[in-house]
């Protein structure tokens, strides 16, 4: 069920109203009970479709998305696993101390 906005001419007030599409339309302001109502053209809504045929993923949080931008950001600067394999000694290890010297 969409919702709508309304206004009143009479005393300005505005507010939303939550009906279905075959609903009546408001005529009576709620504030100050006269009949200067009018519903104002919106914006609108985007759709949402859910069930088979449609990716979970489409309709993800912003949050989400930037988090997982970070994830992929991180894997793609990080060196091949193989690349460390029989390049010989890692300089990244201490060495183990010698205590004939």
């Amino acid at each position: 069920m969409p919702t709508y906005d309304y206004e009143c001419d009479a005393c300005g007030h505005k507010f939303e109203k939550f009906q279905s599409i075959t609903a009546r339309l408001l005529r009576t302001c709620p504030r100050c009970k006269k009949v200067k109502l009018r519903r104002l053209i919106g914006p609108g809504a985007g759709f949402i479709f859910k069930g088979s045929g449609f990716y979970q993923t489409d309709y993800r949080s912003e949050s989400y998305r930037k988090a997982a931008e970070k994830e992929k950001a991180a894997a793609d600067n990080k060196p091949p696993k193989d690349a460390s394999k029989g390049a010989g000694k890692d300089s990244s290890k201490p060495k183990p101390s010698n205590p004939d010297s």
